[in-house]
């Protein structure tokens, strides 16, 4: 091989190296003794080799010389160490023994250089660190300086998909879209994505009022993204802040069948089995008790379902939620609590564990372990969510639930929302339609590479009067598990 051949060819090694990520030290501190030695003499040369414990020799993977600069090891100078496979020229690259293999030496499902038309595995034993998390399944992790979905680039991600979506949309992917999940997928392939998207009620069945549910740039004036250019809003009356159009705004606190308004008009079973494993219940804010008015039924819902397949290397998602409800201040810790979830259907079984119950929109007060599923009765007993409000008396108008909240902090997130109008009302004079909690995280585990059901609803528990919205935005991946539940942002 002639000096010049030689250089490119090395040249190309590190960029595809690059693009892996770090391979495992074959034991080695950068000394060449196998970690015995990492301090050095300045001007001391010694062999060395930083690929994986026992590839030097094989294929064309060679050792290097090093020198020692003041008291540390310089680079390796003229190895090779292993690189992705190059299918079909008869070269062990990845030095494994075997030229073009078309194994799946760590069995993610992916192999190095596969007969059958799909996506190989640009390292699958010894061209980087993980193999087991690095496939064309998996999701590029934010700045770990590894090509984890073995696309040629590193931490590139994904590009965004929210813009030029319609704000009336009656297409569910295109929501999915919105909360920035770009990819689809489908039940028979391998790669990660959303594989079916649904807008229906909160059983799962019929269409949602055309009113219910929107793709907005942003929520009155408080409230934009948290990632590109749009989100959701899911409404138990119209998704639209002040002004707006497609579908147009419509006041939250004078909605609803019983005063002559037709609203959504729309009723449905609860979601199962969450329901069935509150005790064929709705769960509440500790200290505010439900007496189940008339017949057990969500009123005006809208729930969007994603069915989605992990990437291999997942190991939990994040999405960004704000709760708002004209129910806020009078109707706190009552039967009128308008519920807002998101339902996660996972085989995790690790820790820690997600809910029994699925939902992963609740609160856990970590002072007292008091458990707050998110809706209108955050506001109760000062549970700290609920922020974007005015401090004061809290449940006027319910049986035995008064109380007062001292945890609003502001009302920006309200600006241009509708909500945030003067109205006096029975707890105070110079109160204002509505109240919010501001931006929160949700997360919930999942197993890698398994198909997940993600359900986000809304729902009022008691009737078709007063109504609130959820915005949704910011799905994204973790390499991790998370602690499950609701979080302030």
């Amino acid at each position: 091989m002639s000096s010049r051949v030689r250089s490119l060819s090395l040249i190309l090694v590190a960029i595809v190296a690059a693009a892996c990520g770090p391979t495992t030290r074959n034991g080695d501190n950068g000394g060449g003794d196998g970690g015995t030695n990492p301090s050095c003499t300045d001007g001391q040369t010694e062999a060395c080799y930083d690929g994986a414990q026992g590839t030097q020799g094989v294929g064309p993977c060679v050792g290097g010389m090093h020198t020692c600069i003041g008291s540390t090891w310089g680079p390796c100078n003229g190895e090779v160490v292993p690189v992705a496979e190059i299918c079909g020229d008869n070269i062990d690259q990845n030095c494994s023994g075997v030229a073009d293999e078309a194994i799946d030496a760590d069995g993610d499902g992916y192999v190095t250089c596969p007969t059958d038309g799909s996506k190989a595995d640009c390292c699958d034993s010894t061209e980087c660190a993980d193999p087991a998390h690095v496939n064309p399944g998996a999701y590029d992790v934010p700045g770990d300086h590894v090509d984890n979905d073995c696309d040629g680039i590193v931490d590139n991600g994904d590009a965004l998909c929210d813009t030029g979506l319609a704000s009336n949309s009656s297409t569910a992917m295109d929501y999915a879209k919105a909360i920035d999940i770009c990819r689809t997928a489908t039940v028979a392939g391998k790669d990660w994505g959303v594989i079916e998207a649904k807008l229906t009620l909160a059983d799962g069945t019929g269409t949602p009022a055309d009113v219910s549910h929107s793709i907005r740039p942003h929520f009155g004036t408080g409230t934009t993204p948290k990632l590109g250019s749009s989100l959701i809003e899911l409404s138990t009356g119209h998704a639209a802040a002040t002004g707006e159009t497609n579908p147009a705004f419509l006041d939250f606190g004078v909605r609803g069948t019983a005063i002559g308004s037709t609203g959504n008009n729309k009723t449905s079973p609860f979601p199962q089995p969450f329901y069935m494993k509150n005790g064929n219940k709705l769960p509440s804010a500790p200290g505010c008790t439900q007496s189940a008015l008339g017949t057990p039924q969500a009123y005006d819902p809208v729930m969007l379902t994603l069915k989605i397949r992990v990437p291999t290397n997942a190991n939990s998602f994040t999405l960004d939620t704000s709760f708002f409800s004209s129910e806020f201040p009078e109707y706190v810790c009552s039967d009128f609590n308008d519920f807002f979830v998101v339902l996660l259907d996972s085989t995790y079984t690790g820790t820690p564990a997600n809910p029994t119950d699925g939902n992963l929109a609740f609160y856990k007060n970590t002072t007292n372990g008091q458990v707050y599923p998110v809706g209108v009765n955050l506001a109760h007993a000062d549970a700290g969510l609920f922020q974007q409000c005015k401090n004061g008396a809290t449940g006027c108008d319910t049986l035995g639930g008064a109380s007062a909240i001292t945890t609003c902090t502001g009302v920006d997130n309200l600006a241009g929302t509708g909500m945030d109008r003067t109205e006096a009302n029975s707890c105070d004079a110079d109160s204002i339609e509505g109240g919010g909690t501001g931006w929160l995280e949700t997360s919930g585990n999942v197993k890698p590479g398994e198909i997940i059901t993600v359900r986000i609803a809304v729902w009022d528990a008691g009737d078709h009067v007063l109504d609130s919205l959820a915005v949704v935005d910011a799905f994204r991946w973790n390499a991790v598990p998370a602690d499950p539940g609701t979080v302030i942002f």
